[in-house]
């Protein structure tokens, strides 16, 4: 491999050639060699972005030149197409502020710029990092992340198996089943309806994280070193905001406190909460999904989902609800997500809070296996839900707890010994409670209407 030479405030190091990144990054490559989880990908874009916004933050105010804001502007959009995406080689155990990832991107941006501009125009601390810190970029870039993947990821999944419920919910009106609670027979209930609790659960989960939004939407960018703006000029916290909300499309605004924004990461944990909520609910669906699909003779049988690989290696014809417990562990990963998220969150020491790679790791994870799982769950499960009518109509005849339409006219604990009746001998609760005299046989057959119990 052949190498460069280049420096940083510490003397000269060797990078190799081919790479855009300078000393800084270098020294991170070498001295954290530590796991293989690289920083996601999500933040160096946001980087990119965050890069720009301050560029054009600092010429629109005086602070830089056309011709180094051009360049450094030409750079950040070769890594948001990708082009550069090698030669970001950090991993996550680093230091807690991300300033090497930071430095990461400000010394392949200068290096790339003056190739593009064909001289040495941009240096990485003085210009590309202007009017900045690693400790208001860094925050900044996790926000942006966050909002960007939540809006054009975890929603858009969300949104998707929204409206396949909506649809299963028409397909499947009209048709009658027995409610369960406590894994036991319940009182009757519109199978739409069952449909309808797990529809209702995203959109909550929906109002949930869009409430979340605005708190991760604040930029720490201005607050540079310990929150008090030094170095960077008078406008400069507004105007990157500004210039973060055109870039990107999504509405950004400058933090109110820049102390808050640095130490305390309250909000990302507030969002986390709105996650971890949607993973009980997506484990409480696909479970009750598989449930509803076991057997296919020995199980519950009510519904039937896409049979999409065999099950077994050693039992012929065995078919199992992969897209169920692929949610599943998905859900059960962004659940103890929650508590690194959590933990990091309250390590804000004095003006910094030094876990922000491991917190922004785990958070933009969640993020991505919640909506890359519920796009799997959907496609491959719930668009091919069907409903067995004939075993949903069967059950509901046979469950003892259609007796609760009895209790207006022989009372509650007439209702139970009927019930009772009703199993020990197995025969119907109709015979039951003629047997036990409660009601004749005309009166039984006038008042027991199971579809109107839902």
């Amino acid at each position: 491999m052949e190498y460069r030479i280049e420096h940083d405030s510490m003397g000269e190091m060797r990078v190799p050639a081919d790479k855009y990144w300078g000393a800084q990054t270098q020294r991170s490559y070498q001295n954290f060699r530590i796991g293989t989880e690289k920083m996601p990908k999500e933040v160096i874009t946001a980087f990119a972005w965050l890069k720009k916004a301050a560029a054009l933050a600092n010429f629109r105010l005086g602070k830089l030149d056309e011709e180094k804001f051009n360049a450094i502007n030409a750079a950040a959009d070769e890594i948001l197409a990708g082009k550069l995406d090698d030669n970001f080689p950090l991993v996550v155990w680093q230091t807690g502020s991300g300033t090497q990832s930071n430095m990461n991107v400000n010394e392949v941006i200068a290096n790339r710029g003056n190739e593009i501009a064909g001289k040495k125009l941009l240096h990485p601390n003085d210009d590309v990092n202007k009017s900045q810190s690693s400790n208001d970029t860094f925050p900044t870039a996790m926000h942006i992340a966050a909002v960007c993947e939540i809006r054009e990821q975890l929603i858009p999944s969300m949104e998707l198996m929204i409206e396949t419920f909506k649809r299963l919910e028409k397909e499947n009106a009209g048709i009658i089943k027995s409610g369960r609670t406590h894994l036991q027979d319940a009182t009757p209930i519109a199978f739409s309806q069952e449909i309808s609790g797990w529809r209702n659960m995203l959109e909550v989960s929906m109002e949930q994280v869009e409430a979340a939004i605005p708190g991760i939407s604040r930029l720490a960018l201005g607050g540079t070193a310990v929150g008090t703006g030094l170095n960077a000029p008078q406008g400069f916290a507004e105007e990157a905001a500004k210039a973060v909300s055109e870039l990107t499309g999504y509405e950004f605004v400058t933090a109110e406190n820049k102390f808050h924004s640095l130490t305390s990461k309250d909000e990302l944990v507030f969002m986390h909460g709105a996650l971890k909520a949607l993973a009980a609910d997506l484990m409480k669906i696909a479970n009750d999904v598989r449930w509803l699909a076991s057997g296919p003779r020995l199980g519950l049988g009510e519904i039937s989902i896409p049979a999409n690989e065999p099950g077994s290696s050693i039992m012929p014809g065995k078919v199992n609800p992969t897209q169920c417990e692929a949610m599943t562990m998905a859900a059960v990963q962004v659940i103890a997500n929650d508590t690194a998220v959590a933990f990091a969150a309250s390590q804000g020491n004095f003006e910094l809070n030094v876990f922000m790679p491991v917190l922004i790791y785990n958070f933009l994870q969640s993020v991505r296996l919640l909506a890359d799982g519920m796009r799997s769950f959907n496609d491959n499960c719930l668009v091919g839900l069907k409903a067995n009518r004939e075993v949903m109509e069967h059950n509901l005849h046979n469950s003892l707890m259609l007796v609760t339409a009895l209790n207006p006219y022989i009372g509650y604990e007439n209702a139970a010994k009927t019930a009772k009746l009703a199993y020990e001998e197995n025969i119907s609760l109709r015979e039951a409670c003629v047997k036990l005299g409660f009601l004749s046989a005309e009166k039984f057959d006038e008042v027991f209407h199971p579809e109107e119990m839902v």
